[in-house]
């Protein structure tokens, strides 16, 4: 029978397919225990289970590629961790040993106990952390029952319907062939809707009844978009299904046919339109679509899992080729940003720090371990006599940090220059706006800078104290808050008074639907990944930024987001 369900649409895509029902994975196991001879035995079946679990990880970060490997790969990292905690691993072992415990019911009771020390923490991101928690657990116990994987992730032509997904199983769901995911949980927010949006894979979330109420293998057509589930639909919604998909094909032809066109409004105001990148791949993407260059170059697949850090060789060369795949376009390289929930083998980032979101990671990780940072700004002086190369400092909160990794500059260019390398005599300077301070501050060190990349998602984050992966902080996330418009408008404001080129590369740069909003507020420079280029271009050719700017005051007096939705809708550019 028909029934219809809504949750919110946060990566779009419309898709027809058959439900695969995966339950959550807080474990529901009755107390069992062994024979006091069996303990032994019991506590190697488990370390197996965590063995095959730690594998899997490990499998699906050697498949990973280009944007996949930093977006998924810090998710992956997390839960090694978690599966090498030793606090982890003995407790588990005592609960066998002392009450001769089954694996299954020890895995229970050691995961009920870390959650709820994560639970009284007053740190909201620590507390967040249960999820994480809960999805190796899961992997653990289906590895003790050899589930086969596909009974967790779906399998071609399914919908997989679940509590929750995470970031690291999103990739092996794709690669399945599933065509959807519709959660009962998460946050529009999250990192796991971030990335599916990347992935293109339709996802729902905070689709509350669907887990008590769709069957396994229902037929099911879910809209990306607005968040509708409809289960067995009839016939007039099967011809409405298959009418809209001929007329997304016709769409996409549409967006295509923009590859090469400029990225120029109605009345005639370029935009640049640059690309986030970290591989060979997506370097290629952003050249074929027309990309002004590339505005956000990650460098931390070079760092992350491996035990030894990269050379100045190694990096050069990577550095080389990304200024040479560009052909003449500028390319912005930032600094190693790890640190915080990014963890790395070779034990560079700092470990078991009470609160990693504000701890030791950006250019405070550098600035502390001075060689290993040296090394890196030799490699990108070096690339920067291929080509127009700009350096990105990450994670920035006072002028003293741009000052000294200047002097470090002028020292390392001075040492180049000794050996006879060629390099460009001035390296533009750049700094992530992405912590309040750095915001707020702007203008004391603007002097030093020669531009300035929102980092949007962090920053909207650290001003609403708001953890974007925390499901029950959902509908307070967001950046259409009037504090974040405000700080927005005034880090660009501040940048074309002081003559510093300002640009956006959060996430907020990638969707279509606030192109009008960024415009009014004065941006002209976007940077955001390869996918999503052709989109942003038509929003940004179908907009009158005259028009824009003139309703600037009236979006900046809206006083919740709701208003600014309305000013959004209002906004709409009419196609071309």
């Amino acid at each position: 029978m028909r029934s219809e369900y809504a949750g919110h649409g946060v990566s779009r895509g419309l898709v027809l397919g058959r439900a695969r029902i995966r339950e959550p994975h807080a474990l529901d196991i009755d107390r069992a225990q062994v024979a006091p001879a069996q303990a032994e035995a019991e506590i190697a079946r488990l370390h197996a289970a965590i063995d095959t679990a730690r594998a899997e990880l490990l499998g699906v970060r050697e498949r990973l590629q280009g944007e996949l490997t930093h977006e998924i790969g810090e998710f992956l990292d997390l839960h090694g961790m978690l599966l090498d905690d030793p606090e982890l691993r003995s407790g588990l072992d005592e609960l066998i040993r002392s009450g001769h415990y089954t694996a299954e019911y020890a895995l229970r009771l050691q995961r009920d106990r870390l959650a709820a020390v994560f639970e009284r923490m007053d740190d909201h991101y620590l507390r967040s952390r249960v999820e994480d928690l809960d999805h190796v657990v899961g992997r653990v116990h289906a590895a003790l029952h050899a589930s086969p994987d596909d009974a967790l992730l779906g399998m071609a032509g399914e919908i997989l319907v679940t509590n929750l997904v995470s970031p690291a199983e999103l990739a092996q769901i794709q690669a399945r062939g599933v065509v959807a995911v519709v959660t009962s949980g998460g946050s529009e927010h999250s990192h796991a809707a971030i990335l599916a949006r990347s992935l293109h894979l339709p996802l729902v979330v905070g689709a509350h009844d669907t887990l008590l109420r769709i069957n396994e293998g229902d037929a099911m057509l879910v809209d990306g978009e607005t968040g509708q589930i409809i289960v067995e639909p009839d016939a007039a919604d099967l011809r409405a299904y298959h009418k809209r998909r001929k007329a997304l094909a016709r769409e996409r032809k549409a967006l295509e046919r923009l590859r090469h066109a400029p990225s120029r409004t109605r009345d005639g105001v370029d935009v640049r339109l640059y690309a986030n990148a970290e591989s060979v791949a997506d370097v290629t993407e952003a050249h074929a679509l027309g990309a002004d260059g590339i505005g956000l170059y990650r460098t931390e697949f070079l760092f992350l899992q491996r035990a030894e850090l990269p050379d100045e060789e190694e990096q050069f060369r990577a550095y080389r080729d990304l200024v040479l795949g560009m052909n003449g376009r500028p390319v912005t390289i930032r600094t190693l940003d790890i640190g915080g929930d990014k963890a790395d083998a070779s034990g560079l980032a700092p470990r078991g720090e009470p609160n990693p979101a504000l701890g030791v990671r950006g250019i405070r990780l550098s600035l502390n371990h001075p060689v290993v940072f040296g090394t890196q700004l030799r490699a990108i002086l070096r690339a920067s006599g291929y080509g127009p190369v700009r350096l990105l400092i990450p994670m920035v909160t006072a002028r003293e940090e741009i000052a000294a990794v200047r002097a470090l500059i002028a020292r390392h260019a001075e040492r180049l220059r000794e050996e006879g390398h060629a390099f460009r005599p001035r390296l533009p300077v750049g700094t992530m706006i992405e912590v309040p301070a750095a915001a707020l501050g702007f203008s004391a060190f603007a002097d030093l800078l020669d531009f300035a990349s929102i980092g949007t998602n962090d920053l909207t984050q650290y001003l609403l104290a708001a953890d974007r992966d925390n499901e029950a902080l959902g509908d307070l996330y967001s950046p259409l808050n009037p504090a974040v418009l405000r700080v927005l408008r005034d880090v660009i404001a501040t940048g074309q008074r002081r003559g510093v080129e300002v640009s956006v590369c959060g996430e907020m740069a990638g969707d279509p639907r606030y192109v009008p909003l960024l415009l009014a507020l004065g941006l002209t420079d976007f940077s955001l990944h390869p996918d999503g280029l052709l989109e942003v271009r038509q929003a940004v050719r179908a907009a009158d930024l005259a028009a824009l700017r003139r309703r600037a005051p009236a979006l900046l007096r809206c006083r919740d987001r709701s208003a600014i939705l309305r000013w959004l809708s209002a906004s709409e550019p009419r196609s071309e």
